[in-house]
């Protein structure tokens, strides 16, 4: 149910542009198969190429054709549980991010960390 003002509900399609981390990632059978890691895109010719999902084996790549709809609330894929459990792991160069809760503690680590702005590089593989 939309709420008043709301022009975007939970069950209705968005663009793979504005799908975000933590999104429920369905089966065709309607079993949750991992979360939504990050959306695998090529911005300058706007092509989605598929999603990466976590997965409790690991990141794993669906492709965009298996890819039947994103919504707020969840993304649903084409394939079925059995397909779900052979996914691929992503290939290509690795993903970096800053983890931003690293240097949040009290160390001297952690505290010359803060001091100095230094970012604390993550690869996204070795989240798993």
């Amino acid at each position: 149910m939309a709420r008043r003002g709301a022009s975007v509900t939970d069950d209705t399609a968005i663009s793979y542009q504005a799908a975000t981390c933590g999104t429920p990632v369905l089966s065709s059978a309607g079993t949750q198969i991992g979360t939504l890691e990050h959306v695998l895109e090529v911005p300058e010719v706007d092509v989605f190429d598929g999603i990466v999902i976590a997965t409790k084996a690991g990141l794993r790549f669906i492709d965009a054709d298996d890819v039947q709809r994103i919504t707020r609330s969840r993304i649903w894929c084409s394939i079925d549980d059995a397909q779900a459990a052979q996914l691929p792991p992503p290939a290509g160069a690795p993903v970096y991010r800053v983890d931003a809760l690293q240097d949040s503690g009290h160390s001297l680590h952690d505290v010359v960390g803060r001091l100095f702005r230094r970012p604390h590089w993550i690869r996204e593989d070795d989240q798993a």
